[in-house]
């Protein structure tokens, strides 16, 4: 079952603390205005990503912390995580449906990604192409 976290005291956003890669971004952060967490779910997590709903496709984490837009035209998911083999995969699509759905202004779905390759892997395996690459990320685009 997919699950959208939008709400501070959902049992499910304690497990924001297994995040691998922005771990230091705050609960607060990611479940404010336009950011909610996207969790597949069965007795527990299976995967899990944050995604930020902007205007612009930010470069940096700074630039994803500190813009906000009241008309987002994009969905940016800025960290993913999964507790089971090709749980990322079924979560990312998942959410990009049912972000469509929601969201009918939202018209990209865009990666800030670290530079590993890992990361890489991931995306252009999973249908992304190299949008930008910026001195410290990566942006994946999906089509």
């Amino acid at each position: 079952m997919l699950k959208f976290i939008t709400d501070l005291t959902d049992n499910l956003l304690d497990y924001v603390k297994d995040d691998p890669v922005r771990p230091d971004i705050s609960r607060e952060f990611r479940v404010s205005d336009n950011h909610f967490v996207s969790a597949l779910v069965q007795d527990r997590p299976q995967a899990m990503v944050c995604v930020s709903l902007q205007d612009c496709i930010p470069a940096t984490v700074e630039e994803l912390l500190t813009h906000e837009t009241e008309n987002p035209t994009m969905a940016i998911f800025y960290t993913i995580w999964s507790y089971q083999s090709g749980a990322g995969s079924q979560l990312l699509r998942d959410t990009v449906s049912e972000i469509k759905q929601l969201f009918p202004n939202i018209t990209r779905f865009v990666t800030l990604s670290p530079k590993t390759e890992m990361a890489e892997k991931f995306h252009l395996r999973n249908g992304a192409r190299v949008f930008r690459e910026n001195a410290e990320t990566i942006n994946y685009e999906y089509l």
